[in-house]
């Protein structure tokens, strides 16, 4: 089976997809953006799971780049997979290495556990600064490069919030697909 990549506009919260992706922060105990948007409509259940994962050090469950996985609660989405991305400084403190980890560590994480189907928000483009054409080639180019060896997921789904990501994203699809 050819695994379809797919880009939308939509809110990631009311995906019927085996999994959405959450731009956390390192504590996974809420915030803004997509973030907190996830919190508020997947309930108090999801803060409760969240801070039952262990700390790898005070105040982080998941260190940047990397990827933690939950229930869903009151999602449609069966699971919250956390990661989080870096905060832009230019691009010279490792910041495309530690993004394309990100999508990597989602997507193995969401192959190894079964799902078929994933959404990505655009990871660090929010209050993280990431330039959106630049985290919109690292997101591509990780999905692509994972399909290209691994072909158990069915569904990966950019969702983008507004016209300027999802034009962005679909130029990138339309480029590299």
């Amino acid at each position: 089976m050819k695994t379809r990549i797919e880009v939308i506009e939509a809110d990631i919260t009311t995906l019927d997809v085996d999994a959405i992706v959450n731009a956390a922060n390192p504590a996974l105990l809420g915030g803004g953006g997509v973030d907190g948007a996830i919190h508020r409509a997947a309930g108090p259940g999801l803060l409760e799971e969240c801070r039952a994962l262990s700390q790898v050090r005070p105040g982080v469950r998941c260190p940047t780049g990397e990827a933690r996985i939950t229930g869903g609660h009151n999602l449609r989405a069966r699971h919250v997979i956390h990661t989080v991305g870096p905060v832009w400084r230019g691009g010279r403190s490792g910041e495309p290495e530690l993004l394309a980890n990100c999508y990597r560590n989602c997507l193995a994480l969401a192959a190894d556990r079964g799902l078929r189907s994933i959404a990505f928000p655009a990871i660090s483009t929010g209050v993280y600064g990431y330039p959106l054409d630049q985290a919109t080639q690292i997101a591509v180019r990780e999905a692509v490069g994972f399909i290209a060896n691994d072909s158990r997921l069915e569904r990966i789904i950019f969702v983008c919030f507004g016209r300027a990501a999802l034009e962005a994203y679909q130029r990138e699809v339309a480029r590299s697909v």
